[in-house]
């Protein structure tokens, strides 16, 4: 295994198994950074909205993999989100995500 694999493969292998069972790509990133650049079809919910904004998250009925710039805000949504009872992870950085997919 390569120092990827070592530092990301756990990771890696969850994200494929999210996206196997059809997850929804969440950005957590502000309405601005988001125009700059996201993964096609994410959707677009600020960090400081999603406490907010649970309900709807929750409609979606599929496992969520939260993304932001570096990884920091996403990993503060996916907890937020597995408190609140949704299946979710924090897939990191948008572009090192999109680089996966």
């Amino acid at each position: 295994m390569g120092l990827f694999g070592a530092l990301f493969g756990n990771k890696s292998k969850k994200i494929g198994e999210f996206m196997d069972k059809g997850a929804v790509i969440l950005d957590v990133r502000t309405p601005s950074e988001y125009k700059e650049g996201a993964i096609r079809q994410s959707k677009n919910i600020p960090v400081q909205e999603l406490s907010n904004r649970i309900a709807e998250v929750q409609q979606w009925d599929k496992p969520v993999i939260c993304c932001c710039a570096s990884g920091v805000r996403s990993e503060t949504a996916a907890k937020l989100l597995r408190k609140h009872g949704i299946e979710a992870i924090n897939g990191g950085g948008w572009v090192r995500l999109q680089a996966r997919k």
